[in-house]
């Protein structure tokens, strides 16, 4: 584990649970935006996020290695699941995939403690500090939102379940969407650590 990575982190979501541009360097074509998320996300999970791409429906990812087709296509149906099921709930903010940042961070576990596959990044505990996530001061998380102007998440690097990275992306990214459609119940369901878990939306 990079124990690194445990410092004061505060993270909104826990345990949930190549484009048509192809990949390119992120340092070619930086703004501001980028450089600042990416060192927000660097400082997250100890990586250098070295590549940029896209999905094909257009969401952006940031990975150490190129992402194979299949990753890309697992977080372009998570997406698209999350986009439906907040369309059934009236919501219209942010269903668009071109608002939406994937980082793919080194897993620090690939198996959780009953030995089934679960690619997860170890962050400080923070408020999850004596609750039932608690490691020993860490906690495991498949993944975690990062920043919602622009929405970003971070997901662990997983090649094996694609069906696990697509309802980690839907998972996060119900925080942000609930963000932007519904305060309320994004303040009630943010913190997991008061209880609660995933699917938020149904």
């Amino acid at each position: 584990m990079r124990f690194h990575r445990l410092r004061t982190v505060s993270f909104i979501a826990l345990l949930c649970v190549l484009s048509a541009g192809g990949a390119k360097l992120v340092a070619n074509a930086q703004t501001n935006i980028d450089r600042r998320l990416i060192a927000r996300a660097s400082a997250v999970t100890g990586d250098d996020f070295q590549v940029g791409t896209r999905t094909a429906r257009g969401a952006r990812v940031f990975s150490r290695t190129a992402p194979r087709p299949q990753v890309l296509k697992a977080i372009d149906d998570g997406l698209t699941e999350l986009f439906n099921i907040a369309r059934r709930h009236g919501y219209t903010s942010r269903l668009d995939y071109s608002y939406y940042n994937v980082f793919i961070g080194r897993a620090d576990r690939t198996r959780d403690s009953q030995g089934a596959y679960s690619p997860d990044i170890a962050v400080a505990a923070g408020q999850y500090a004596g609750s039932g996530y608690d490691q020993g001061g860490y906690v495991f998380a498949a993944g975690m939102v990062l920043a919602f102007n622009p929405c970003a998440l971070v997901i662990a690097e997983n090649d094996q379940d694609m069906g696990r990275i697509s309802n980690v992306v839907r998972y996060e990214g119900e925080h942000l969407i609930l963000y932007y459609n519904d305060r309320a119940l994004y303040e009630k369901t943010a913190d997991h650590s008061r209880g609660g878990g995933h699917p938020i939306l149904q």
